[in-house]
This record gives C-alpha cells, structure tokens and sequence, in this order.
C-alpha cells in the first residue's frame, strides 16, 4: 500500500513538472528575450508556484492552521489559474497554425525590436536563394511573425485565466446567494404547506475561509426567515480548537423549529465527535442516525459515509426504521449515493450537499461520474432528491460555472 502511495505520488510530481514546463515554455521561454528579466522572474515563478501548490496540499496534514494560511492562498489560487492556463493555450495551440499564417501587419514594432535583438547572430547568417525552376513553396513566418504571434496567444491566455479565476473567486468571497425551490410531497398534511427550510452544506471554513464567511451565511439565511435550517455536512476543514471561534456565528441562527446538523466526510477528516459536542454547544442540533417529529413531517439525519472507517457510518435503521410510513420523511444525508437507501426505506426526500455542483468547470463531469445528481433536484421512484452546489469552496476560493448558494426549500402539499 506504501509503494502505491509513494508511487502515485511520483507520478502526481512527474505531471507537474511537465505541466509547468509546457507553461514556462509558452509563456516565458516563447516570448521573452534570452537572459532578460521576464524571463528570470518567470523562471523561478514556474518553480514557485507549484511548490506553494503542493505545500497548500499537504500544510493540513504538516503544520498548524496559523502556517497553512501561508501556504494555502497563493498556493490554492495557483491551481484553477494552471487549468484555465491551459485550457486557453490548448486553444492558442489550435489557433497558432492559422495566426502564423495571416498577413503580417506593419504594427508589430515590439516584436519586430526584440526578435532583431535577439536574433542578431541568425540574421547574419546567409539564406540560400530560392530555386527558380518548380512551383514555390509558401513562405515559412519570419521570427518576428513567431514572437508577435506567441505573445498575442500568451498574452490572450493569461487575460483569459485572470478574468476567470478572477470572478469565481469574488463569486466565493461575496457569499453564497439564496436559491429558491419548490418541492411537491404527495403525504405532506395541508397544514404544512409552504414549509420552508433553509439548506446550507459546504461550507469549508478553513485556512481561507473563516468567521466572516461563516457571518456572511448566517445573515443571508436568517433574512429569509425560513421555518426551519439545516446544515448538511462539511462545515469545516480543521480542529475544534483551530476553527472553533470561526464557526461561532452559528449560534445566531434563527428559525421557528430550529438548525440542525450531519456530518460530512470533511468532519471526520479533522475530528468528527469533536465538531458535534461543538456544533451542539452553539445550539444547532445534531442529528446522528436520529430523526425528529416536526409538525408535518418528520426530519431525519444519518451520519457521513466516511464514519464508516470509525465504526461511526450511516445507519438508515436506526434513523428511520420504526417510524410511521404514513408520515412524510425528510432525510438529510451529505451525500448524493446514498440516496438508493433513502428510496429503500422509504423517504420522500432526501436534501445533500458534498458536490459543490462540479466547483470548477468541467469538473461538473467528473462529479457527474461519483454522483447520481450533481445539483437540482431529481426523483429516484417515490424519493426526490435536491443536492445543493453549497456555501463555501473546498481548496481554490474559486467557483466557475457552479456558482455558490443556499437553497430556501419550500414543501408544497398535494392536499392543499
């Protein structure tokens, strides 16, 4: 197991290096003069930069929160900006062949000024004349066409990827904005039609995202004034005593029936049983494979997939099993897969987080792989299942197509 650790590892390394090389050579090597300064600050920028990565990786695991948050913002941002990089080079490339051979215009002085330079000795070189005799071959772009076309395709790529990674970041900081979603319950009593519940999951607080994240959230659900709040899995990336003051608005939450809580696969990386005896404390309820008697229906919880590793998994039985089939039953389960359980015992709804709605594009697809649903809402037989994209942003403080939210859910009864 040791040496498949070890030996992933090397290869995760071996493909970083050729990643950063490929953007060294289309961005600094490709467009810069021999020994200049672009070419020395993007040299050591090309080093730089996927170490800062890596250490934002694994500070989690090597050092306290107080050094991670060094690591983790230049080293987290780094990442969407070396995919949206190469994405829009993988156009560049595409286009490069088409650009080289477009009319060259007078307005390329820049270029034409440092390929001179650059180039001196080649241009002293003797060019053998063409043939006279056969039909002649097209001309081959000058140096100078080279430099200007590189510079465009990286200066093109680069714009590109800062705008990007620019706006899902603020996306990210601005918090999530309210969703609203109506989802009809054929058991659902008349008296609880209407009955809205806030759902909140994701929401990451960590090296990045903190106290004010985590204040920001809070206002925007108690401005809905929603019946009741639930909060389903991955609040945290960290310790009790680490992140434990950055979690403490979560005692201003207010609804009628009140906030209640389940683990995600997030808590048990850092300290499951800790968080819940916290989360407790704050008056938000856990529900730990348990269920509760609301007005209408009844609210059940199951613990994170994860816990399984612990002894401390879901346990659908123990939840659900002796309750009243003729009752509406909500279920609040991190996770998406676990709604064929849900279907199994009956639910008739299940509310998840877990996929950030795929977080970057296209990482939607790849979700789409691990998970039933992605974001939305679907029906599996007599189950629904809403999956909210979630608060927060796990890794990158960045979203791009997968915008954050918290849902405001409202039951509708068939009956009213």
């Amino acid at each position: 197991m040791i040496v498949l650790v070890v030996l992933g590892a090397l290869l995760v390394l071996a493909l970083l290096a050729v990643v950063h090389w490929y953007l060294w050579r289309r961005l600094v090597r490709d467009v810069s003069v021999p020994g200049g300064r672009w070419r020395r600050a993007g040299t050591v920028l090309a080093v730089v930069l996927p170490l800062l990565s890596v250490g934002a990786l694994v500070g989690g695991r090597l050092f306290p929160m107080a050094v991670e948050r060094w690591f983790a913002w230049p080293g987290f941002l780094w990442l969407p900006v070396l995919l949206y990089l190469l994405i829009a080079l993988g156009v560049g490339e595409l286009l490069r062949p088409v650009l080289l051979r477009l009319p060259a215009r007078r307005a390329e002085p820049a270029a034409v000024a440092v390929a001179t330079v650059a180039r001196a000795p080649q241009a002293a070189e003797a060019v053998p004349a063409p043939e006279a005799d056969g039909p002649s071959a097209p001309a081959a772009p000058s140096p100078e066409r080279r430099l200007f076309v590189a510079r465009a395709i990286a200066l093109g790529a680069s714009g590109a990827a800062a705008a990007v990674v620019g706006t899902g970041t603020y996306g990210v900081l601005r918090g999530p904005r309210l969703k609203h979603v109506t989802v009809p319950l054929a058991k659902l009593p008349a008296r609880a039609h209407g009955y809205r519940i806030a759902v909140v999951s994701d929401i990451h607080l960590g090296p990045i995202l903190g106290r004010a994240h985590t204040q920001r959230i809070v206002d925007t659900i108690n401005a809905a004034q929603p019946d009741l709040i639930t909060i389903v899995g991955d609040l945290v990336d960290g310790t009790v005593p680490e992140l434990g003051r950055d979690a403490e608005p979560l005692a201003r939450l207010r609804a009628r029936d009140g906030a209640f809580f389940v683990t995600g696969n997030h808590e048990y990386f850092s300290g499951a049983a800790p968080w819940v005896d916290f989360v407790r404390e704050l008056g938000v309820h856990p529900l730990q494979n348990a269920r509760v008697e609301l007005g209408g229906f009844d609210l059940a919880g199951i613990n994170d997939i994860a816990g399984e590793r612990e002894g401390d998994g879901p346990d659908f039985g123990k939840a659900l099993g002796d309750r009243d089939r003729d009752r509406t039953a909500v279920l609040l389960s991190h996770q998406p897969v676990t709604i064929h359980d849900a279907v199994r015992h009956g639910v008739d709804l299940q509310l998840s987080g877990h996929t950030h709605g795929g977080q970057l594009w296209p990482g939607n697809y790849l979700a789409e792989l691990a998970n039933p649903t992605v974001a939305g809402l679907e029906r599996y037989g007599d189950t629904q299942l809403y999956v909210t994209r979630g608060a927060g942003a796990w890794g990158p403080p960045v979203r791009v197509g997968a915008p954050s939210d918290i849902t405001i859910v409202t039951l509708a009864s068939l009956r009213a």
